[in-house]
């Protein structure tokens, strides 16, 4: 009997491996503090494949659209950020889930997003929470990226 052996990931690169300080999506990280003994004697770590992945949707989502344009990527971000401040009403939860659809559209290593769900968090009236399946280029699985929170209003 063959035994199972999982998809190679190496399309899906490597990256260092950032955690947000806040379980809300907010430009604040640390190095990743859950990392092995070995890895923790260097300074940095790394994320690679499916990990990197879920990483690299949430920098994505974080970085406003045409920030990284001088460097010569113009449709890197997305407009999620002109959402803030706006009152967590139906109408502003469908701007979000159109806003991360229309970046994830950019993401090459995404062949196909299955699912998103834009849902008022419990228990806050201004946050809600995301989640998200999406089927990775040459991947057979769906991965889950989330559920993350994002803060509408303060």
């Amino acid at each position: 009997m063959p035994s199972f052996r999982p998809p190679p990931t190496e399309h899906l690169l490597r990256d260092l491996a950032i955690r947000a300080a806040h379980r809300e999506l907010r430009p604040v990280y640390r190095v990743d503090e859950t990392l092995r003994a070995s890895q923790r004697e260097r300074d940095f770590a790394a994320r690679d494949g499916l990990e990197n992945l879920a990483q690299a949707v949430i920098l994505r989502l974080l970085t406003p659209r045409g920030e990284l344009a001088g460097l010569g990527h113009p449709e890197y971000g997305s407009r999620v950020h002109e959402l803030i401040g706006q009152h967590n009403d139906a109408t502003r939860r469908n701007l979000l889930r159109l806003f991360i659809l229309e970046a994830l559209q950019f993401e090459p290593r995404i062949e196909k997003i299955a699912a998103l769900e834009v849902v008022p968090s419990p228990g806050s009236r201004w946050t809600v929470d995301v989640l998200l399946r999406v089927k990775p280029a040459a991947a057979t699985d769906l991965v889950t990226i989330g559920p993350f929170s994002i803060e509408l209003a303060v």
